[in-house]
């Protein structure tokens, strides 16, 4: 072999162990990485005692998960005012007894939920290079999981909101707080035709409580955040809009912009807070990389599995 060819074969070699070691840690160390990013936001009117809201979102629920479960269990030294959960809680067709362990210490906190595909729709196995060309599609081999189940967890044992594509209102701590969600616009189960009557609905049959601040603090739900529903929120007049589906990345180059982000928002807005404009306002994005990943593609790099403590305060 020439002295060219030996460097040609070192060099492959070397790019096939950094290729190989860089699997190995997203497959078996950062996956598993649980972390909790926080937020301060200052959308509260002037006056109004902070509040807690844990995000959670794309927990890509499996039984044997235990690790993931008790890192939601653990966030509950937290104290959350408001949990908001939007979406992609199951991650197989017996995911939803850990579910309900690791969300069990939370009976009681107010929250609010919308659902993402994979809470109606079991996981498949598919190229996961298939995301450069376009956002994913539904496959027709998806197996149905329990969603009503789901639903009556969160309404009856936890006491949460459903928003999918709906209005609804609460005061936590002193403030009111609108609330508008959507089904799942990746496989455009979004009613944003239906929202504006929805939410005058909600406005003409809530009824306040007298000693809480007269100033309405509107947050947007949504699993995936397509710029149609964000749109909508932002002229419905929302204040904070939560989502996830887009996993920050999942697999990404250090200091760079997500790679893909499965919907059609811009890449650097796919994980984190940023504000989302219109000509009719803006509102602050929170988008979640997520707890967990498909079964099928249990790999993260540059971008660790995450909840997010968001505390909502008044501006100074």
């Amino acid at each position: 072999m020439t002295r060219a060819g030996r460097g040609a074969a070192t060099a492959l070699g070397v790019a096939a162990a950094v290729g190989l070691g860089a699997f190995a840690w997203g497959a078996l160390v950062e996956r598993t990485r649980f972390t909790v990013r926080h937020e301060v936001l200052p959308v509260l009117a002037r006056g109004a005692r902070p509040l807690t809201v844990l995000h959670l979102s794309d927990l890509h629920m499996a039984p044997w998960q235990a690790e993931k479960q008790a890192f939601i269990q653990s966030l509950v030294r937290y104290e959350p005012d408001l949990i908001v959960d939007t979406g992609d809680n199951l991650g197989h067709v017996d995911g939803l007894i850990c579910v309900k362990e690791a969300l069990e210490p939370f009976e009681g906190v107010p929250g609010v939920f919308v659902h993402g595909s994979n809470d109606y729709l079991g996981p498949v196995l598919k190229n996961p290079f298939g995301y450069f060309r376009a956002p994913s599609i539904r496959h027709e081999r998806s197996v149905e999981l329990d969603t009503a189940a789901l639903e009556l967890f969160f309404e009856d044992e936890l006491g949460w909101l459903d928003l999918n594509n709906t209005a609804r209102a609460m005061e936590i701590r002193g403030t009111r707080i609108e609330f508008y969600g959507t089904g799942d616009a990746h496989r455009g189960w979004d009613r944003l035709a239906t929202l504006p009557g929805a939410i005058d609905e909600m406005r003409e049959n809530v009824e306040w409580d007298e000693s809480s601040t007269g100033q309405v603090l509107g947050i947007g739900v949504t699993h995936a955040p397509y710029q149609r529903v964000l749109n909508s929120f932002v002229n419905q007049g929302a204040d904070l809009i939560f989502a996830g589906h887009t996993h920050g990345g999942q697999v990404r180059i250090p200091g760079l912009p997500a790679l893909v982000t499965n919907c059609d928002i811009p890449r650097e807005q796919a994980q984190g807070v940023s504000v989302w404009r219109t000509p009719h306002g803006g509102a602050f994005l929170e988008v979640s990389a997520g707890i967990g990943t498909s079964i099928y593609a249990p790999v993260r790099f540059a971008c660790p599995p995450e909840a997010v403590v968001v505390t909502l305060v008044a501006p100074n």
